[in-house]
């Protein structure tokens, strides 16, 4: 039996700190604890060994095992922690995912390097045909009101026009108050509403953007698409300003032999109103499947600003007038490169993505 004197405290100290710091994992640790502070253990038998001693020494002497304990105890919580942290920082070693590339052989030399996808490829070059025309680009949210994406283009509730569109609402607010775009029109509210503000009329500018609506995808639909309008809002601007903006746009973008037409058509937010129709990029206006053999293939709408849009963004319609157009983005790039089926954008084989 251990006894209470001072020799066999330090000894108690000194194994005890040894023991502790020898400890490789918390396992040996934990046996140490036991070791150093079970009713066996040699603190235990030096405690029961103070009743022999006399008064004045047995003070002292619980005093000095007090003492131990507690630095012994501090020790080994620090030791555990340390100990905690290293096993749990190799244990993150041995879970970490090594997500480098590796390259086959055979395909090391020349190495190929990613690119845009061809829908983004198909915006910028439409930006840069349509800045080189004199207009800005503009943007605007994705989540709109339904004030802006439906009744400041002139479609109030209940307007039949709004079974055109099948919308996406958000849980947000009133019921069917907040939805996902389902055209850029709304950047074009939100521009007209800023030059009225700002007295920065006129507005030479296009909105491209992504939209949404609720359509099954298919050879020529996807819920996810992309859109560009433009929006002219100046002084004097005629019908004619507006098909000699289509046509130097077609020709620009596609090449001098490429011609547009405008059709008679309805949309709420313009009038009169137009779609708009270019020569088959395919077939050259020759005739065949794509075009139906006409010769033409549609590309959007477009018309001059309807007073009644003018009038909720506080224009006068007297005093300025306007032309917008628009079309899909992703149908342009479809059509350019002669793509069979729109839904090959959302696929990501790699296959048809390197193509362009």
């Amino acid at each position: 039996m251990v006894t209470a004197s001072e020799s066999s405290i330090e000894g108690i100290r000194e194994e005890g700190e040894a023991a502790i710091a020898s400890a490789r994992t918390l396992e040996e640790l934990a046996q140490i604890g036991v070791d150093l502070f079970g009713k066996r253990s040699a603190l235990a038998d030096a405690h029961r060994s103070l009743a022999t001693l006399q008064a004045d020494q047995r003070k002292e002497a619980g005093r000095r095992l007090h003492e131990i304990r507690a630095a012994l105890e501090a020790q080994l919580a620090a030791r555990q922690g340390a100990l905690a942290e290293s096993e749990r920082a190799e244990l993150l070693v041995a879970d970490r995912l090594d997500l480098t590339e590796v390259i086959p052989e055979h395909v090391r030399s020349p190495l190929t390097r990613g690119h845009l996808h061809l829908v983004s490829q198909a915006r910028d070059e439409l930006e840069d045909v349509f800045v080189g025309m004199g207009f800005e680009v503009a943007e605007g949210p994705e989540a709109e009101t339904d004030w802006y994406n439906f009744e400041a283009l002139n479609m109030p509730p209940a307007h039949p026009a709004r079974g055109m569109y099948d919308t996406m609402y958000l849980d947000i607010g009133e019921p069917e108050t907040v939805l996902l775009r389902t055209h850029t029109s709304p950047v074009q509210v939100h521009l007209m509403e800023e030059a009225v503000r700002n007295g920065t009329l006129p507005i030479h500018a296009v909105m491209p953007g992504k939209c949404f609506r609720l359509d099954t995808p298919d050879a020529r639909h996807l819920p996810v698409f992309n859109q560009i309008e433009g929006l002219v809002v100046d002084r004097g601007i005629t019908f004619g300003d507006l098909a000699g903006t289509i046509q130097t746009f077609t020709t620009a973008y596609f090449g001098e032999d490429m011609q547009s037409r405008l059709r008679p058509a309805y949309f709420p937010f313009t009038e009169p109103s137009a779609e708009f129709e270019i020569t088959c990029a395919i077939c050259r206006g020759a005739g065949c499947r794509t075009c139906s053999h006409t010769g033409w293939v549609e590309l959007g709408g477009c018309g001059m600003v309807d007073p009644a849009v003018f009038a909720a963004v506080g224009i006068d319609p007297d005093a300025w007038s306007g032309f917008a157009f628009g079309f899909g983005i992703d149908r342009l790039a479809l059509m350019r490169h002669e793509i069979p089926d729109l839904r090959s954008f959302m696929e990501n084989d790699i296959r048809f993505l390197s193509q362009f």
